[in-house]
Parts: C-alpha cells; structure tokens; sequence
C-alpha cells in the first residue's frame, strides 16, 4: 500500500515531494500544500502555497498551486559577474558558456575574446589602462541589456546588480498540480523552465546569440544567475549552488531520490527536476529531448542539463503554468505573454 502511495505522488506535481492531490475537497489537500511549504522552506515566500484555478500553455483547465517569492536565493548573495581589470583572475567575475561548457570571465576571458570568437571588433577593455568595460548603473544596464542594445554599450561586459530591483519586487508561479500532456513539447522561453527549491527561477535558454552579436558579454555568477531588471535575479544554468532535495512522501523511498541526485525544484508543468547527474556521478540514461525520463524506481522526472549547455530543460512534456508579476494568481498560460 506505501508503495502504491509513493509511486501516486511521484507521478504528481512534486514527483518526490508532492502527493497527487485530488479535486475532491480542501481537507485533502491540506497536507499536501504542507508539503509544498517545506519544500520550499529555504525560499523568500511573500504568499502561498495555495490552490488556484487556472488554464494551462494547452488550454486544459485544472487546479494549479500558487506560491509568491521574491527572486533572490536568500541562502547566499549573487554575483560577481564582470571584472574589472584584464589582470583579475576567476574570483572577480563570474562564468559564461561556451562550446557546451562554462568557462571563466576573468581578465584573460575578457583579452581573449577576438580570438576566441574570430573577429577583432572585440574589445571590451580600454588597452591602455587595463580597465574593463562594465555596466555600472541602472540605466546602463537598461541600455544594455535590451534586446536591440545601445550602440553606446557595444563592447561593454553587462551586468545588472541586485540593487537595482526594487525590494518589493516578486513573481508569483502558478503550475499545476498534476502535469496534463501534450502531444508535442512545450518550449521553455514564455514560461521558464521552472523553480527552484530555494524560490529562483529557473529559466529558459539565455539569447546567447544575440548578447554576442552586440559585442556584448552578460556573464552569470558561479551559480548560473544574474538579473534581469524585469525578474529579477534567476538561473541559465544549475551548478553545486542548488543542491538536491530529498525530501519524498514516504520517507522509507528517500533512497530513491537520492539515488537520482535529489530534487532541485519543480518544472512549470508539474513534473520534478532533479539534479544534472545520478548521486554516483553518472548521466542519467535515457533522457529524450525534454531532458526528461521513466525509470524502474521513479515516473517521468528531469535532469538539469549540463552547467554550459544553456538548456537547464531542453523543453516541457506537459502544459505549462504560468509566472506572473507581484501577487496575481489569474493565469491564462494558453495566450502567450510578452518577453521583455
């Protein structure tokens, strides 16, 4: 009987974290948001959890859970992100991806970069005194980081302090409580991939290309964050800084999520993500294009994609919920919103 109530809650929102929850009545599903709560327990929760109605990417029309944070990991502080001289080293900047994996934006990163991408329109440092070009206010920022960039900010190293959010800025997610599939994969750029265990955002791919095509670099910080003015602080990529859960319904199966690496946070359609490689080190086997798999021991649940791979998921299996600003839980995920 505890088997078959494990493997009901895994196949739920939560996978190890979250028992399925019926439409039946609120008693029920008490305890399950109870276990929602903790497992968010190292998160900057404003309100919530909470049931919601709400309409998914597919249209599908179901019960959904809300939870409001601010987006900051609260556990530790972000950054850095650009150094500030062609002689700093690793500690002064923070990590950009390249060839599928992450490398060092120190000073030799920054005086490399002609070369490294084969144009020597690349200068993001003044030759004579060293310097490095950076964003380093809020309206530079602004500027920069827009989708057609200032010219002015060309050859400039982006990045967008904490500082620059106003304190009373959160995001509400909504995600439903039992994933609703999809005849074909959702993508993860409206909605995100998902969040994190300690209230981040763990989002869809970074436009690589087009910071690059400006001559701009916007790095993140060692644990695959930096901020965007409209969200705030969130992940491109999962490093040791999200490290995995193994909180599960049945505490006599906790083995089995730790076996997988342990769960990192919750993808916006319901299922689980777990950490990039299984606790003995290995890449999961079989994952398809979503990073996603079933195995034996546990349904369908994800691995991060590699650090460098900017694809933290490759896409949904399910329908999606929705992220929403401040405090709204009105989530219409079928019309998709604007990116900023």
């Amino acid at each position: 009987m505890a088997d078959k109530i494990f493997a009901n809650s895994l196949s739920s929102l939560f996978g190890a974290v979250v028992a399925l929850i019926s439409s039946a009545s609120a008693q029920s599903a008490e305890p399950d948001l109870d276990r929602i709560a903790n497992f968010f327990s190292a998160a900057q929760v404003v309100r919530g959890p909470a049931l919601t109605e709400c309409k998914l990417s597919g249209g599908a029309e179901t019960t959904c859970f809300s939870i409001t944070v601010r987006p900051d990991p609260g556990d530790y502080e972000p950054g850095p992100w650009c150094p500030t001289a062609i002689t700093d080293g690793p500690e002064a900047g923070g990590i950009w991806f390249l060839d599928g994996k992450t490398v060092d934006v120190d000073g030799n990163f920054i005086t490399s970069l002609a070369k490294t991408f084969g144009d020597t329109k690349w200068k993001l440092y003044d030759p004579e005194t060293g310097a490095v070009r950076f964003t380093g206010t809020l309206e530079a920022c602004e500027a920069a980081a827009r989708p057609d960039v200032d010219p002015n900010y060309q050859n400039y190293c982006v990045q967008c302090l904490p500082e620059y959010m106003p304190e009373n800025t959160r995001l509400t997610y909504v995600i439903p409580l039992e994933p609703v599939t999809v005849a074909r994969p959702v993508p993860t750029h409206h909605s995100g991939s998902g969040i994190a265990a300690n209230g981040v955002r763990l989002d869809g791919p970074a436009p690589v290309d087009a910071i690059l095509g400006a001559y701009t670099i916007a790095p993140f910080d060692d644990c695959g964050g930096h901020v965007n003015t409209h969200v705030g602080y969130h992940y491109h990529a999962v490093t040791g800084c999200v490290s995995g859960n193994e909180t599960s319904l049945d505490p006599t199966k906790a083995d089995l999520v730790k076996s997988h690496g342990g769960q990192i946070g919750i993808a916006m359609d319901g299922h689980a993500i777990f950490t990039h490689l299984m606790a003995n080190g290995r890449v999961p086997e079989g994952l398809d294009m979503c990073n996603g798999h079933e195995t034996e021991d546990l349904p369908y649940h994800y691995h991060a994609g590699e650090a460098g791979s900017n694809a933290i998921l490759g896409c949904l299996a399910a329908q999606s919920g929705c992220v929403l600003p401040n405090d709204s839980t009105s989530c219409d995920a079928s019309i998709p919103p604007r990116r900023p």
